[in-house]
């Protein structure tokens, strides 16, 4: 749910959040996201980077939000 207003549901990016950001949100397919390592993904969700905020999970919802992230690769 957190994700989902800059992401989209589908994990290609809202573009009218990125607009209004003024940031480049990257499809979560993409290359830059999947060649990041479990481990950078759980910091980049719970730490947050660049305009995003960091989205307080773990245990579990981490683990879950990863393996949603790497269902999403072309």
């Amino acid at each position: 749910t957190k994700c989902r207003t800059c992401h989209g549901a589908d994990g290609q990016g809202n573009p009218a959040m990125a607009k209004a950001l003024g940031a480049e949100i990257k499809p979560l397919s993409s290359d830059d996201v999947q060649k990041k390592s479990d481990a950078d993904l759980k910091n980049v969700i719970t730490n947050g980077t660049g305009k995003m905020k960091p989205v307080a999970i773990s245990g579990a919802d981490l683990d879950n939000t990863v393996a949603y992230v790497r269902s999403l690769k072309k």
